[in-house]
């Protein structure tokens, strides 16, 4: 996909907001794009159904991973379904500022009664928005075969379904590229079995 820079977590942010056509919300499903980036990564392994930090030092850079990186590494251990939804929000708004760096999300500043401080988010770069929306919808119908699609974009792939933001058409390629998705991103399916029912308990 475009945009190979931004990682899941981002990724499923825009994708969200283009399908919601309003501010992002969607807690669990950011974290639980940061759980696979994470897991993809190497820096997050699997140990008997425990998100494990692989070392105690590697950072990626990036401030939400890192951010999610330290809060697993300074917790008891958890299974990875466990991280789905708990202060699911912080990872939210770090992927919300780290995009209104980044040119993606303009914050508009302003005072509620010309008192109270208040910030509305709008999208910057819609058309930047929309070609990923339109590669991830095409990444479901075709036509690269399941085999030739890449992990990380299989992860997106299979996130963006369970978090409602794509078509429910397609499904047995969907269900493939999920599967492939869960081989390759250790504690993906445990992670998918706790968005499901999160994101529908927030869409009541």
């Amino acid at each position: 996909m475009s945009d190979g820079s931004l990682s899941l977590p981002a990724r499923l942010y825009l994708l969200a907001w283009d399908v919601r056509r309003s501010e992002v919300t969607d807690g669990p499903l950011v974290r639980a794009g940061a759980l696979a980036e994470l897991s993809r990564r190497g820096l997050l392994v699997d140990d008997d159904g425990i998100a494990t930090p692989a070392d105690l030092d590697t950072e990626t850079g990036d401030a939400v991973l890192d951010g999610l990186l330290e809060l697993v590494r300074e917790s008891r251990p958890h299974r990875w379904r466990s991280w789905v939804t708990p202060h699911a929000r912080v990872t939210l708004d770090a992927v919300r500022e780290q995009l209104t760096a980044d040119g993606f999300v303009a914050a508009e500043r302003k005072r509620v009664l010309g008192v109270f401080p208040s910030v509305t988010y709008t999208l910057a770069r819609r058309s930047a928005v929309t070609a990923l929306s339109e590669e991830a919808a095409e990444l479901l119908t075709g036509p690269v075969p399941v085999a030739e699609v890449s992990d990380r974009d299989a992860a997106l792939v299979a996130l963006a379904m369970a978090g409602q933001l794509l078509p429910a058409g397609e499904h047995a390629r969907g269900e493939a590229l999920t599967a492939r998705a869960g081989a390759a991103v250790p504690g993906l399916r445990s992670v998918l079995a706790e968005l499901r029912p999160a994101i529908g308990a927030s869409a009541t």
